[in-house]
């Protein structure tokens, strides 16, 4: 086994669907025109000379295209309050870039007053990503930031047990709000006002969000209670209100974090130091050959994608709060040609995850009368 005879070792990588290159090309194509031409860039293999082979070269395009064709279409659903929602495209933010379509999003600027969208998982990937990706792919510039915190998720970063958080406990959360503090000093860097709701849960006391509303106003950021988890779409109205002030009062000079014409490392190592906080980054032996055959390719001067951990501001899942005296490890890398950017691997993340030990689908059931119990 493994001589000439047998061929050519095959050398390639897993990832779900939802951070697939097509997903990406889907949710961030203009129109059908776009789509093509990001499709046709995918690359699908390298010759002997280590030149790229495309879907163009392997004239796989139209059926491609063709396939995506319907699924290019903006889905239009509404909510339990029949309330009307784009909801397009499904990429995870932290395996993908986490963002809806472009052109969901430019539908609700033509068909709405305001359009709010929305970024996956924690402020240091979906909200990082939107605004270094997505906002620069599709030349969006948005009015403001809303940042939703949860009192469990802090005291959860101050060291309490996940069952135990819904405990009153004003010491964890403010030994934990150093982690939100950290997210509001990361978004406040884009030139954007920022408006911090706490997405309220019955357990929450006064005392906790009178201290996490004062501390918000002490860092710069406007604040506002969500109580949608309790009274649905009336308890989310001082919340829009606030948003309409802020849009009103303030002024947006949004810029995302690093140029294009930075080298990749550098941009890199310019979200390693500024969103996660790191002292800087580490590249694997593997992640540095990438990185000099991406340069060589000519692909440096694209956004970077980074795979992190959701669960922490850093590579490490269990350094909660606000690290700091830390490195990122890049262990890979690999372009997204199509899609437009190049896919850098951190820590021990897996692009194929699987599912907790117990799914949400286990306590899903329908009764005898039709009515569906288990989703809340």
């Amino acid at each position: 086994m493994g001589s000439k005879a047998d061929g050519f070792v095959r050398e390639d990588h897993f990832v779900i669907t939802v951070a697939s290159e097509i997903m990406a090309i889907l949710c961030l194509a203009e129109d059908l025109k776009d789509l093509k031409e990001r499709l046709g860039k995918i690359i699908v293999a390298y010759d002997l000379d280590g030149n790229p082979v495309t879907a163009k070269d392997l004239r796989a395009v139209g059926s491609m295209a063709a396939l995506l064709k319907d699924a290019m279409k903006p889905n239009i659903i509404q909510t339990l309050e029949h309330t009307p929602a784009l909801v397009h495209g499904g990429p995870f933010a932290n395996i993908a870039h986490g963002c809806n379509s472009v052109r969901a999003t430019k539908t609700g600027l033509k068909i709405a007053d305001y359009c709010i969208t929305e970024a996956g998982f924690g402020a240091d990937l979906g909200a990082e990503k939107f605004l270094d990706i997505k906002c620069r792919v599709a030349g969006l510039h948005p009015d403001a930031i809303v940042l939703v915190a949860t009192i469990r998720a802090l005291k959860y970063n101050g060291g309490v047990a996940k069952d135990k958080v819904s405990e009153p406990n004003l010491d964890a959360l403010k030994k934990g709000i150093v982690n939100l503090e950290k997210h509001i000093e990361n978004l406040k860097q884009y030139g954007v006002p920022v408006i911090v709701t706490l997405n309220a849960f019955i357990t929450d006391t006064d005392e906790e969000v009178n201290f996490v509303k004062e501390f918000c106003h002490s860092k710069g950021a406007d604040f506002e209670l969500s109580k949608v988890w309790e009274f649905g779409g009336e308890g989310g109205v001082p919340l829009a209100k606030k948003v309409i002030e802020v849009l009103e009062n303030k002024e947006s000079n949004f810029s995302p974090i690093y140029k294009d014409e930075l080298p990749l490392e550098e941009k890199i190592e310019t979200v390693a130091k500024k969103i996660y906080g790191a002292d800087g980054i580490v590249f694997s032996s593997q992640a540095s050959k990438e990185l000099k055959k991406l340069k060589e390719l000519g692909f440096d001067s694209l956004p970077v994608c980074i795979a992190k951990t959701q669960y922490s501001l850093s590579d490490d899942p269990d350094k909660l709060g606000r690290p700091e005296g830390f490195t990122v490890t890049v262990r890979d890398l690999y372009v997204s040609a199509g899609a437009g950017f190049v896919v850098v691997l951190t820590g021990n993340i897996m692009t194929m995850p699987g599912l907790p030990k117990r799914p949400a689908a286990f306590n899903i059931d329908l009764n005898d009368e039709g009515r569906i119990t288990g989703l809340f």
